[in-house]
């Protein structure tokens, strides 16, 4: 049984219904103008929600896949009433938000398929990158697991020293060599200090660089194989973080990481700060890879795995 009691996922729940208070409020206030004075679903309706749509950051080509579900539902039901729209337009969005088949521990406290388990963290400098890492670690930590972080974005000495800070607070070790050290010694080091300690969980922050692909692919690679020589099967997670707040710029960083390398899971950071939400839903849809995990608030707790079913509860709510 996990060590998460029904009171942590009520909390869980509560803080979940208040980050994304700003994308509801703004979605479901632009969904009922969209269909004022209505009472079926004709193309004007139609026409008000793809703008709907799209301006809550859904995306164009997500939007126009959801607006041609509803044109084939109408074509064979002949007749959608405008209060059957908010439960269609939920299983849309549901079906949208499907994720793929993965092995990740379902919940912080859920059974490791790997130990040590290795997350390598990547994403453009800003977007929240260090402090996804230090709430990483202290989830993991709250869960009972012994984690250890590896500071291999030398590019700048500010992230060693922010990651350095964040590992006290949290109360973590970190392996660092400071600015300018090789990020796959760094890596390398951090991966064999975690089998020497017998770690559960290793967190290694790379470098936000994203100016040149050939690079950063380059750089990664590396990263990848000397882990690889002391663990086959690692890393594990290769998290790509995103702004949920930039909208569709945070597609567009989405569109270029995954391009540059095997990003097999995502993070939505500032959640709670924007009524972009529904940048999540395109995402989503856009690229097979699954939202992993979602920032909510500047709170320790406030990071999340991230669960299709239990947002789309809350958003339509």
């Amino acid at each position: 049984m996990g060590l998460f009691s029904r009171k942590d996922k009520d909390a869980d729940r509560r803080t979940l219904d208040n980050g994304l208070a700003k994308t509801k409020e703004s979605f479901l206030q632009k969904l009922t103008k969209s269909i004022l004075g209505k009472s079926t679903v004709d193309d004007d309706v139609l026409d008000n929600l793809e703008e709907t749509l799209i301006s809550s950051d859904v995306g164009v080509d997500t939007t126009l896949k959801v607006i041609d579900q509803l044109q084939q539902r109408i074509r064979r039901d002949k007749y959608i009433s405008t209060s059957e729209l908010n439960s269609i337009l939920r299983a849309e969005v549901a079906q949208l938000l499907r994720q793929p088949q993965t092995d990740f521990p379902a919940d912080f406290d859920s059974p490791l398929p790997h130990t040590p388990y290795v997350i390598l963290v990547v994403g453009v400098n800003g977007v929240g990158k260090t402090t996804t890492i230090a709430k990483l670690a202290y989830r993991y930590k709250q869960a009972g697991r012994s984690v250890i972080l590896g500071a291999a974005d030398t590019f700048r000495a500010a992230a060693v020293e922010q990651l350095q800070l964040w590992a006290d607070r949290v109360g973590v070790p970190i392996v660092q060599q400071g600015m300018g050290a090789d990020p796959a010694s760094v890596a390398y080091d951090t991966v064999q200090s975690a089998i020497a300690r017998k770690s559960d969980v290793v967190i290694i922050d790379t470098a936000g660089r994203l100016h040149n692909k050939v690079g950063l692919m380059n750089e990664l690679g590396k990263i990848r194989k000397v882990i690889q020589k002391l663990l086959p099967e690692a890393p594990h997670e290769v998290l790509l973080v995103l702004d949920a707040s930039t909208g569709q710029n945070a597609v567009e960083q989405a569109r270029q990481f995954t391009q540059a390398t095997d990003v097999n899971a995502l993070a939505l950071t500032k959640l709670d700060g924007t009524a972009k939400g529904g940048v999540i839903i395109a995402i989503s849809d856009q690229f097979q890879v699954p939202v992993r995990y979602i920032g909510l608030g500047e709170q320790m707790t406030d990071l999340q795995i991230f669960n299709p079913d239990t947002f789309v509860d809350s958003l339509f709510e």
